[in-house]
């Protein structure tokens, strides 16, 4: 018998929920000689011409079903409507663990559901029709029928609680972690990443997918604000291409403070923490985060942060964090022009956020995500 955790956003490369799939995965075969997993644990994923094997799962037992993205959307989805049953597809499953926002129908195996956040129903002109459409259709459906639910953030619980009337009990928030790969880099670690990206003397970053949500337009006019009060400030600009980014490189293109935003693109892990070590301070400007890894990554690299004052990010922040009114242009400008000046602030900040980072690990979401496991399997048996 196993427990069959599907991995497929990893095998497709879907950012942060394919990050999610991955760590988990890794963070329980780790963690063999405590939770006895080893033996039971396999992976499922849908493939095509675009999937990849996912490092570090070399090994592991795995089931997959030949489709692409897409298709296998719709399959699910229809095999909810229509009661089917794919419990053919993971062959001696005892639990069946969906990853993303997608549940296999699944007549007699129990099943986990992690719902990272409801953007989609919150912010509707953030995603694209036809991805909306999907999700809202389909999503009340998956978590509907789940065993059980967990969530990333109590933001995220609220919000399935409010907005679909899920039963409190029956969803557990479990924390991810900020990967063990990042941590505060060396100086000639700094000095390389500095040459092969361009990185000003002293930036603010900021990561994430160039995406609405993440408010990156408003960023530009805070930044204005910011530079009044540190001449010298740059912004740095990291992440890759969601969708509906347009709008802001139209914005930036006509911005007085383009030549002083120099966007980077995607940056690899190996480069990531010297990045984050290089600047002055990181700035998460978001108006809603599932979880907001980025808040983690920074102060795991003793990057001081300021950031949006919404959703789940007061929770990774504590008080670690300088936050402001994502709305607020005025009050995010203001905000990260008092860090970027105030050498002592960062100083401080940067001791409390060290002490923050380490209450989350994949570690402790392993645990906590096998403890909601055994939970489900003996209510079913």
């Amino acid at each position: 018998m196993s427990i069959y955790l599907d991995v497929s956003a990893a095998a497709h490369g879907r950012a942060g929920l394919g990050r999610y799939a991955a760590s988990l995965a890794r963070a329980l075969l780790q963690n063999e000689m405590t939770h006895k997993v080893s033996e039971s644990l396999a992976l499922f994923y849908n493939r095509d011409r675009a999937t990849r094997l996912v490092e570090g799962l070399d090994g592991v037992p795995t089931r997959t079903v030949r489709a692409g993205y897409k298709p296998w959307r719709m399959a699910v989805w229809l095999g909810q409507l229509l009661g089917l049953d794919y419990a053919r597809l993971i062959p001696g499953a005892e639990l069946f663990h969906a990853t993303e926002h997608l549940l296999m129908p699944l007549r007699d195996v129990p099943t986990v559901l992690t719902v990272h956040d409801l953007i989609y129903h919150l912010f509707p002109q953030y995603h694209k029709r036809l991805n909306r459409t999907y999700l809202g259709a389909a999503m009340p459906l998956f978590v509907r029928r789940a065993t059980a639910v967990i969530t990333v953030s109590e933001s995220s619980k609220r919000d399935l609680v409010r907005l679909y009337g899920v039963r409190p009990e029956k969803v557990t928030v479990v924390y991810e972690g900020a990967s063990a790969n990042l941590s505060p880099a060396a100086d000639d670690e700094i000095a390389r990443v500095r040459r092969r990206y361009g990185l000003p003397e002293r930036f603010a970053v900021t990561v994430g997918t160039i995406e609405p949500r993440k408010n990156l337009s408003r960023l530009l006019d805070a930044f204005v604000i910011a530079k009044e009060r540190v001449p010298d400030l740059g912004l740095v600009v990291v992440g890759s291409k969601g969708w509906l980014y347009q709008s802001f490189f139209r914005k930036l293109e006509s911005h007085e403070c383009r030549d002083h935003v120099l966007v980077a693109g995607y940056v690899s892990e190996e480069d990531l923490a010297a990045v984050y070590s290089a600047a002055d301070l990181c700035v998460v400007p978001s108006l809603y985060e599932g979880f907001g890894l980025p808040v983690l990554e920074a102060m795991a690299c003793g990057t001081p942060v300021v950031c949006s004052r919404a959703s789940s990010l007061p929770e990774l922040g504590g008080d670690a964090v300088l936050y402001f009114d994502p709305r607020d242009a005025d009050e995010m400008g203001e905000t990260v022009g008092r860090l970027a000046r105030d050498a002592s602030l960062r100083e401080e900040l940067r001791a409390k956020g060290m002490a923050q980072v380490a209450r989350f690990s994949w570690e402790r979401t392993a645990r906590e995500t096998m403890a909601v496991y055994r939970r489900v399997l003996r209510a079913s048996a």
